[in-house]
């Protein structure tokens, strides 16, 4: 856990907010940077993508302050609530026997089966839980203080593991696409495509 404040946090020399108001679904990824790598790139080039809102929080090096999801609130980030109807936040997570395991908690269950769909779609090799029932209960998301809970429709919080980031000695063995090893780039694809049907 944080030994800083959120609000700290975002006054921290080199940590970057970054908010675009677009559509009216968005995409978070408030642990970003150093912290849970890769998932600010996610939310950014799929937001963009697809024409949505987007919140993101990046940390530099060497930070790595985790402020608990439920205790995350800005101005910005109230801003982007307020304008979207439902969102996905980005996470990543790293846990024994979860390896190839990309989790979709958070309030919203029909968009979470619905991202799971497309998931399971490009990334055929890895898992797309999205049965509460099987999500650790750390790892479900549905604290109601939660940002991803807090839009009108609430969300889902999609936690990837590090393999799937491209973080693992397995990278070295995908193809690029992109620029991004392929799973990565797959998640994009996935995430953009929901966020692109979303009405706004």
């Amino acid at each position: 856990m944080s030994r800083l404040t959120f609000a700290e946090l975002l006054a921290t020399p080199g940590v970057e907010e970054i908010c675009e108001l677009r559509s009216s679904f968005g995409i978070l990824a408030f642990h970003g940077g150093n912290l849970e790598k890769t998932t600010d790139d996610i939310a950014l080039i799929a937001a963009e993508r697809a024409g949505a809102s987007v919140y993101v929080v990046r940390q530099p090096e060497p930070l790595r302050e985790h402020v608990a999801s439920s205790k995350v609130d800005s101005p910005l980030l109230q801003a982007f609530i307020d304008h979207v109807h439902c969102c996905v936040a980005v996470h990543g997570y790293g846990r024994q026997g979860l390896w190839t395991s990309m989790l979709l908690g958070g309030q919203n269950r029909a968009l979470a089966e619905r991202l799971g769909g497309e998931l399971r779609d490009r990334l055929p090799e890895f898992l797309a839980v999205d049965s509460l029932d099987s999500i650790p209960p750390d790892l479900r998301g549905m604290h109601p203080a939660n940002p991803v809970n807090r839009p009108r429709l609430a969300g889902v919080q999609l936690e990837l593991p590090p393999r799937v980031r491209g973080l693992t000695p397995h990278a070295a063995k995908w193809p690029r696409v992109n620029g991004r090893v392929a799973p990565l780039d797959a998640v994009i694809d996935a995430l953009s495509a929901v966020a692109a049907s979303a009405i706004t």
